[in-house]
């Protein structure tokens, strides 16, 4: 069903209305003393001080707070996607583009109370979503921040901005709550997901968590040219196949839905330690890029975003 963009309602406000968003921030502060929340299931006490695999404590950090106008256009719009950086990641990616943030966790600690504030004031701004970017370590403290800003007026869409190693218990939890997925899928093969994101199943975690996403959401939707709901995936093409784009889109085609949006991209850059592995040491090729674009469209895929360089 189609809405209007400006008077659509997220799912948070029906949620609140019921009580039911209060439940689940309950329910998953009560996780972070024995952390589950991502699939290293790390098990341990973060209200104490204890870090697991990403590398926090019950502290938010975040790195920046803005409209951002490099987003897809249906996030974008006029007035820019109103992006949160968290900072650290339950992922390794030897080629992040952003490792200061998720490597050396360059931020600020702040607390509930602003973070919630920085979600309106990114409203105020004009902005069309909250757009949480590496939110998956911080969810508990994240819907408690929605949970307080909803309360003082928060109605925009919430996005969920993720590498795509996810666990579908956390996910059931955002159930309403989450209005657009935006989950990557990277590879298409364990191997390489421990070998490049230090993660061992990497391919059996996403495809479950963005079947649970897209049993949420469903298709994106976008009405006057801003997306409200849905799923958005994107798949960035890595040099020498290493992403294995063809499974990505047959997985996506016949398990998710031909008309599941896609973007395609091509701004693969050699960063941070990428230049360790000789077969990531490079930026793809024009041939490289126009094959996995051809291997969509051979899989039925029905719409695709493409990045301008190509």
């Amino acid at each position: 069903m189609q809405v209007k963009a400006q008077t659509y309602e997220p799912g948070y406000i029906e949620l609140e209305r019921k009580g039911i968003l209060k439940e689940r921030v309950e329910i998953l502060k009560q996780i972070l003393s024995d952390c589950t929340l991502c699939p290293r299931n790390c098990h341990v006490n973060r209200y104490s001080g204890k870090k697991g695999k990403c590398r926090v404590g019950s502290e938010i950090i975040i790195s920046g707070v803005h409209p951002h106008f490099g987003e897809e256009p249906c996030l974008v719009g006029s007035h820019g996607s109103g992006t949160i950086f968290f900072a650290s990641c339950n992922m390794n990616c030897i080629y992040c583009q952003n490792y200061e943030i998720s490597r050396f966790k360059v931020g600020e600690i702040i607390n509930v109370s602003t973070l919630a504030d920085s979600m309106l004031y990114l409203q105020r701004l004009g902005c069309h979503n909250i757009n949480l970017v590496t939110p998956t370590h911080y969810v508990p403290q994240i819907v408690e921040a929605i949970w307080i800003a909803v309360k003082k007026g928060l109605k925009v869409p919430i996005v969920y901005n993720c590498g795509g190693y996810e666990s579908v218990e956390t996910l059931k939890l955002l159930e309403g709550i989450v209005d657009i997925y935006m989950p990557d899928i990277k590879y298409s093969d364990n191997a390489n997901g421990l070998r490049y994101s230090g993660v061992p199943d990497y391919w059996d975690v996403v495809r479950p968590a963005v079947k649970e996403m897209w049993r949420q959401v469903g298709d994106l939707e976008i009405s006057d040219g801003i997306a409200v709901k849905g799923l958005l995936v994107r798949h960035l093409v890595l040099p020498n196949n290493i992403a294995g784009s063809a499974k990505v889109f047959e997985f996506i085609a016949n398990e998710i839905s031909k008309d599941t949006y896609v973007n395609i991209m091509a701004q693969y850059r050699p960063y941070f330690n990428a230049f360790l592995k000789p077969e990531l040491a490079r930026r793809i090729t024009v041939q490289e890029y126009r094959e996995a674009i051809k291997l969509a469209h051979q899989f039925g895929l029905r719409r695709i975003e493409l990045s301008p360089w190509f």
